[in-house]
């Protein structure tokens, strides 16, 4: 059996250098691109230890701790399970007084915007600690999606229950509580 030569000519001085040198910078141009990809990725954090980010910005003032949030919202554990919904429904009112949610989704709301979409991810600390609670298990970081719809203060929507209620009252108004009588003859 024979085996043919084939003569290899010599690699030039200097061409191992290039195509390392293409390598690197093969490798640093694939490394920027992913960079650019998670650029959006990156939440902000508060010196509490809540973490968020800014789908969209809203407009006007912030609400405060004496004002009621209608908020939509989905919360998810880490893992992607989703523990409690409003999406697609009415928005949900959220009193910010202090102690009326956790800290963290309370913070949160405070710096948004009325129309604003922000993902929050709220630490164990700033949510429910190392208490269990129903689906959510003990030292769980949640993760929300939160839109602030619209906002008030407690005392303004306190008054337009209560005038929603006294008219209630009053719609009833015939003698026996019935439909008021029609026509004006007797």
């Amino acid at each position: 059996m024979s085996v043919t030569a084939v003569p290899l000519r010599p690699i030039r001085k200097g061409s191992v250098l290039k195509l390392w040198l293409g390598l690197i910078l093969l490798a640093l141009l694939a490394a920027g691109v992913a960079w650019a990809g998670t650029a959006g990725q990156i939440m902000e954090r508060t010196t509490s230890g809540l973490q968020y980010r800014v789908l969209e910005e809203g407009e006007g003032p912030s609400p405060t701790a004496s004002d009621v949030a209608f908020i939509t919202y989905t919360g998810r554990l880490a893992d992607g399970t989703v523990f409690d919904s409003n999406e697609g429904g009415q928005p949900l009112p959220m009193p910010l007084a202090e102690g009326a949610a956790i800290k963290g989704f309370t913070e949160g709301l405070l710096m948004m915007k009325k129309g604003a979409k922000y993902q929050l991810r709220i630490p164990p600390e700033l949510g429910y600690g190392a208490e269990a609670k129903g689906p959510i298990p003990a030292n769980s970081t949640l993760d929300f999606d939160v839109t602030l719809v619209d906002f008030m203060p407690e005392a303004t929507l306190r008054q337009m229950m209560m005038q929603q209620q006294m008219m209630q009252m009053q719609g009833g108004g015939g003698a026996e509580g019935g439909p008021p009588p029609q026509g004006g003859g007797q």
